[in-house]
C-alpha cells in the first residue's frame, strides 16, 4: 500500500466513525461521546500503521499496542463518564452560542478533529515507515514514557473520579493527589504520550514531523477545546475555581504557590 492510499484510507475511516457519531449525538442530544470516539480512533491507528510497517519488530508491535492500550483505556473512561448523563458543559454551550446553525457547526467541529487526529498520528506513521533499527536505548526510552504516561493519567482520572463520588465534595475543587499540583494533570500526561513515539521515529526521514503530535496536543489543550473550555465552565460554577487558578500550574505538575 502506498502513502498515500495509508494516509487516505485512515483519513476517510476516522471521517466515517466521526460523522457517525455526529449522527447520534442527533438522537441523543450529546455530543461529549465524541471524546470516548475520538480516542478509539486514534488509538487505532496504531494497528494500521503498523500492519503496513517497513520498520524492524519490535518498532511494529510498539506502534501497534502502545496508542491502542493508551486509546481503549481513555475511551472507555470517558464512555462511561460521558454516555447517558447530561451533555458536558464545554458542548452545550457551544450549542447555544452557534444557535439555530448548531448541527452543522458541530459536524464541521467533529471533522476538524479528523485533521487534528491525523495530525497528532504523524509520530506513529513515521516510526511505522522508518528503515533502519532503533537504538536499544530509544526503544527503552519509548517504552519508560508510555508507562509514566499511561500509569499518571490513570491515575489522576481515577483521583478526580473518586473526588466527585462524594456527595460532600458536590461544588468543590478537587485538590487531592496530583490535582493538588496541576489543573490538569490528565492533560499533562496525555500530552506525554505523544512524546513516547519520538524516541521511535529518531533517525527516520521525516523525523521533524514526530515533534509535530506533542507540539498540536499542547496546543489543543491550552489554547482551543481543552483548558480553555474547561476552566470556563468551571470558573462559572465554582466559587474557589479563581484562587485555584491562582495558585496551581495550569498544566506541569508543580508544587502549589503558597497560601493554596
Amino acid at each position: 500500500m502506498s502513502l498515500f492510499e495509508l494516509v487516505g484510507s485512515a483519513f476517510l475511516a476516522l471521517s466515517l466513525a466521526f460523522t457517525g457519531v455526529w449522527l447520534m449525538q442527533l438522537r441523543t442530544g450529546n455530543a461529549g461521546e465524541v471524546d470516548a470516539v475520538w480516542a478509539w480512533t486514534l488509538g487505532l491507528l496504531g494497528p494500521w500503521f503498523a500492519w503496513h510497517s517497513t520498520a524492524e519488530p519490535v518498532v511494529r508491535v510498539m506502534i501497534a499496542v502502545m496508542p491502542l492500550v493508551w486509546g481503549l483505556r481513555l475511551g472507555t473512561f470517558l464512555w462511561a463518564r460521558n454516555h447517558g448523563k447530561p451533555e458536558d458543559g464545554r458542548y452545550a454551550q457551544l450549542r447555544q452560542e452557534w444557535g439555530d446553525q448548531a448541527q452543522f457547526k458541530m459536524w464541521r467541529f467533529f471533522q476538524v478533529q479528523v485533521v487534528f487526529s491525523m495530525i497528532i498520528g504523524l509520530g506513529l506513521l513515521v516510526a511505522s515507515r522508518r528503515e533502519t533499527p532503533v537504538p536499544q536505548p530509544l526503544v527503552l526510552l519509548s517504552a519508560a514514557i508510555w508507562i509514566i504516561s499511561i500509569l499518571g493519567e490513570a491515575l489522576a482520572d481515577a483521583q478526580l473520579a473518586a473526588f466527585k463520588r462524594n456527595p460532600a465534595n458536590k461544588g468543590r475543587v478537587c485538590r487531592q493527589g496530583l490535582w493538588g499540583w496541576s489543573r490538569h494533570p490528565n492533560y499533562f500526561f496525555e500530552c506525554l504520550h505523544w512524546v513516547a513515539y519520538v524516541p521511535l521515529a529518531w533517525g527516520a526521514d521525516g523525523f521533524w514531523l514526530a515533534l509535530l503530535p506533542p507540539a498540536v496536543m499542547a496546543f489543543l489543550l491550552l489554547k482551543l477545546s481543552g483548558i480553555p473550555a474547561t476552566e470556563a465552565q468551571a470558573a462559572r460554577t465554582r466559587p474557589d475555581y479563581a484562587d485555584y487558578i491562582r495558585t496551581v500550574s495550569p498544566l506541569i505538575p508543580w508544587p502549589p504557590k503558597r497560601g493554596a
